[in-house]
């Protein structure tokens, strides 16, 4: 039970930093918030450590730290795609007769922001909250796509170690490189409405695993090019998904915006339209969300 208060006693610190302006003394936070002066130190210490709190030597004053921000910043993100993107994905669901999801990536995994079903729609483990490996999914795998080499070396590093090998499809050298080879894959996604997809290495069933660097590499390059990721029963049986990443203004990936379906209800005509509209939501939500064109 002790632990309860020390938990209490660090989000009140955390909010009276949040309403001050300006960084302030261990002393000031003892005398606004009634604490000890040893469990003070004590909190800010290991909120310094995880990076929720910045100790300024020089003036002897603490403020919000970069996991604070970045925290604010998820917030700031979710809440406004959640908000708009619902109503688009109620739509998609209902023209392929499937779910709808909405999904961040977060290190080498993947969070559900929303789900929207369709009447009659499969129950998916894609609830709200719920995370799973990148590779495992189209959402993860379209958001990937976005990133250069480095930065996908980067987001997986904590996956066991493969053999690297180079890749024999050049990733973009930035991000905003790679949402300007976005019109290039307008033209040539419709000339590849069936893909591979990813199933087998990419999609393990345990997700503790990856694929070759050299054979995601190329297999991320192919979805950059297509412009949309395919996966197949390898999140639920008899069910596909087809994911395309939302791109912020800076050309990052912000999101990836999925509808999941039963296998074979959509012809090549139908997968088409899904990929158009799929492709209209996400320019829309970058648009509205981050002013991205």
């Amino acid at each position: 039970m002790a632990q309860v208060p020390a938990a209490r006693n660090t989000l009140r610190i955390l909010a009276l930093l949040s309403r001050i302006d300006v960084p302030v003394s261990a002393a000031r936070i003892r005398a606004e918030l009634d604490l000890p002066r040893s469990s003070t130190y004590h909190l800010l210490r290991e909120m310094e450590a995880a990076g929720f709190v910045m100790h300024i030597p020089g003036e002897q004053t603490y403020g919000l730290g970069v996991a604070a921000y970045e925290m604010a910043q998820a917030y700031t993100t979710q809440q406004p795609l959640v908000r708009l993107g619902q109503k688009r994905l109620r739509e998609l669901a209902v023209q392929a007769g499937g779910s709808g999801h909405l999904s961040r990536l977060v290190g080498p995994e993947i969070v559900y922001l929303v789900e929207v079903r369709s009447p009659g729609a499969q129950a998916l483990i894609t609830d709200v909250g719920v995370r799973l490996p990148a590779l495992r999914t189209a959402s993860g795998l379209a958001m990937l796509s976005v990133l250069n080499d480095a930065q996908v070396k980067a987001v997986l590093a904590s996956l066991p170690d493969v053999p690297s090998g180079p890749a024999p499809v050049p990733a973009p050298s930035s991000a905003g490189d790679a949402d300007a080879a976005a019109p290039a894959a307008e033209h040539s996604a419709g000339a590849d409405l069936n893909p591979t997809p990813a199933t087998g290495d990419f999609a393990a069933s345990t997700g503790t695993t990856r694929p070759t660097l050299r054979r995601l590499l190329a297999e991320l390059g192919e979805i950059r090019t297509r412009g949309f990721a395919l996966e197949r029963e390898a999140v639920a049986r008899g069910q596909e998904s087809v994911s395309v990443p939302v791109r912020d203004h800076l050309g990052r990936p912000a999101a990836a915006i999925t509808v999941t379906h039963p296998l074979d209800s959509l012809d090549q005509a139908g997968r088409a339209g899904l990929v158009r509209s799929l492709r209209e939501a996400s320019a829309a939500l970058g648009a509205a969300v981050f002013g991205a064109r």
